[in-house]
């Protein structure tokens, strides 16, 4: 058997894939229980972010395990499930493959292999916050997405309560590494992810990444008292940035 495979903040690209690689098999069952089932109920709050129509081409990128790839499949859109991790690809085309619209490809974020302005709409789920170069990524998010075209970004973030942020990050810090080596899947993974979410900016200061990026219409909206964030945004129909500065942060 492998040694586990822990990935750090310098976010070396092989090593955060291989990390993913290993915990592929047990990953969503891990997510569910370490997440107290809110996983479900952030998928479906994405999900109508995004707002998938029939016939749409959509990119789920970092779609790990395509959880989230087949619930915007199931509108009927054309769904392309595009992660760095081989092994999470796998485990995804295993559990979906079946579904005729949904599509998988391996393809680095900050060097997509889609065409400029081939997507209606772009997503990504606790995957930008993995990337090394993460203003990289959302340059070529906006890239592949088409002019007036939609961007969902859900994130872990920063709770605006603070003595719940602290009660929050005492769970990250103690108790979620012990639920993942519980769930046997690999703990040393679940203790960079807490580091990685603690090391993570903001949703105002993510907000401005997204502007700087050409986004517009940027806007956020809390779930689970700001666990994570749901940050939308659109592609304006004369591509270089607008003035971003008149978007606002309020969902």
């Amino acid at each position: 058997m492998s040694q586990p495979n822990r990935a750090d903040l310098g976010k070396d690209p092989k090593r955060v894939s291989g990390m993913f690689d290993q915990v592929a098999a047990g990953y969503d069952r891990t997510n569910t229980v370490m997440t107290l089932g809110n996983d479900a109920f952030w998928r479906a709050a994405t999900t109508r972010a995004v707002a998938p129509q029939r016939y749409e081409r959509i990119l789920d990128l970092a779609a790990g395990t395509a959880s989230s790839s087949a619930s915007l499949a199931a509108s009927g859109a054309d769904v392309v499930a595009a992660d760095f991790s081989p092994g999470m690809l796998a485990e995804g085309e295993r559990r979906h493959g079946h579904l005729p619209n949904l599509s998988f490809v391996e393809a680095d974020a900050t060097n997509l292999p889609f065409a400029d302005d081939e997507f209606d709409a772009v997503t990504m789920s606790y995957g930008l916050r993995n990337v090394q170069d993460p203003k990289k990524a959302l340059a070529e998010l906006f890239r592949v997405t088409k002019p007036d075209g939609r961007m969902v970004i859900n994130e872990f973030s920063t709770p605006p309560a603070k003595v719940f942020r602290g009660l929050y990050r005492f769970y990250n810090a103690q108790v979620l590494p012990r639920v993942a080596r519980l769930a046997g899947t690999n703990g040393d993974a679940y203790d960079y992810l807490n580091e990685s979410i603690r090391d993570w900016p903001d949703q105002k200061r993510l907000s401005a990444w997204i502007r700087e990026a050409g986004w517009t219409d940027v806007a956020y909206r809390n779930l689970s008292f700001g666990i994570v964030a749901l940050h939308r945004a659109t592609k304006p129909l004369d591509q270089p940035a607008a003035d971003a500065a008149a978007a606002t942060d309020r969902a």
